[in-house]
């Protein structure tokens, strides 16, 4: 059996997250096992079930990129578990930090993984793009969720995708279930409009309270569920008692049922500022729940015929109010065949990781 070590911020439920877990679960970790460095001291979403399933997690300082005592840390770490000839680094543009010190102690198989397609616009654009261009000269191998993820990341280097696969099986539409769940929610007379994600400014949750007003202008049936945590979600909690939408915004915050949930959604909206390909994406087609999502998210997450709408972030929330009820009205089936046909079904791709692991390992 090898160990392959992924570095990651936390394993929180999170996009990057989740696709991690859904090979993790479905590999043979008889011949495969993950371990996790993390950078943060806490006990993560998924920690307990990393242990239940033979994983080891090792906590390391925060990442700061040019902190000397935090390379000297990771290098310490490195050298002390000889045991990993395979590193898998998920950290974005920083990810050349870690892949550097883990070049310096020799370990042969590391592996920078792409899962965006830009950057926020902030005080720490410049620096990250810095280390974003030291990538390709300190991993032996390129990943990325997509096509717009690995162009943006990698510089014209050539890479391997991997798709943001998921367990199809949890996700299939079933009507009588959905109507128990939107019942046992108390939202069975309600148009549930849906999202998904982490509230930071990429997801653009500023401009989805915008839309859901002018929704709620045209239907007093709508509900908006957000699904996710993070640091902005007061912010918008608050935008949203100023326009007097309290009653009719639902913030469930970090969920294990996010299949069951879906199943409660009439629409899903995704206005992203930017993405690489979003495993939310290929959830909610997985559970034929129709959707709009934004122009600056990459087309390549369409996996399904007819099911997902494309607005353009320049038009109004009434624009994109009018194209979101029109799409709600598509009637919600199983699509498990087309996201198979995609090769977005986990059970295909994580034998293709296992095995691609597995020879790395051999020839090393």
């Amino acid at each position: 059996m090898i160990r392959v070590l992924h570095v990651v911020t936390y394993m929180g439920r999170g996009g990057l997250e989740t696709m991690l877990m859904n090979y993790y679960r479905h590999i043979d970790r008889s011949k495969v096992q993950f371990d996790f460095l993390v950078h943060r001291e806490f006990e993560a979403d998924y920690d307990e079930e990393i242990k239940s399933l033979g994983g080891r997690i090792y906590h390391v300082s925060r990442l700061v990129p040019w902190s000397r005592r935090y390379k000297a840390e990771l290098r310490r770490f490195f050298r002390t578990h000889p045991e990993y000839k395979i590193v898998h680094v998920h950290q974005d543009c920083l990810s050349s930090v870690a892949l550097q010190c883990a070049k310096d102690c020799g370990i042969p198989v590391r592996i920078a993984h792409s899962h965006n397609s830009n950057q926020d616009k902030n005080i720490k654009y410049l620096f990250k793009r810095y280390y974003m261009r030291k990538i390709p000269e300190t991993a032996t191998e390129l990943f990325a969720c997509g096509k717009a993820a690995g162009d943006w990341m990698f510089g014209g280097k050539a890479y391997q995708l991997l798709p943001n696969a998921i367990a199809t099986e949890k996700y299939i539409y079933e009507e009588e279930k959905a109507k128990k769940i939107k019942k046992d929610l108390g939202l069975e007379k309600d148009l549930v409009i849906g999202h998904i994600g982490r509230f930071n400014p990429q997801k653009n949750h500023k401009f989805l309270i915008d839309i859901f007003e002018k929704c709620f202008e045209k239907n007093q049936k709508v509900r908006l569920m957000l699904i996710g945590g993070g640091e902005g979600r007061k912010e918008i909690e608050n935008k949203v008692k100023e326009r007097g939408l309290q009653d009719n915004v639902l913030f469930m915050g970090v969920r294990r049922d996010v299949p069951e949930l879906l199943q409660a959604m009439d629409v899903f909206v995704f206005p992203s500022l930017y993405e690489g390909l979003p495993v939310t994406m290929i959830e909610e087609q997985a559970a034929g729940v129709p959707a709009v999502i934004s122009n600056r998210v990459s087309e390549e997450c369409i996996i399904t015929k007819g099911l997902v709408k494309v607005e353009g972030l320049e038009e109004t929330p009434e624009q994109w109010a009018d194209k979101i009820l029109k799409q709600a009205k598509i009637s919600k089936s199983d699509r498990n065949e087309e996201i198979k046909k995609a090769k977005y079904d986990v059970e295909t791709t994580a034998k293709w990781l296992e095995e691609y692991y597995l020879k790395k390992a051999e020839v090393n």
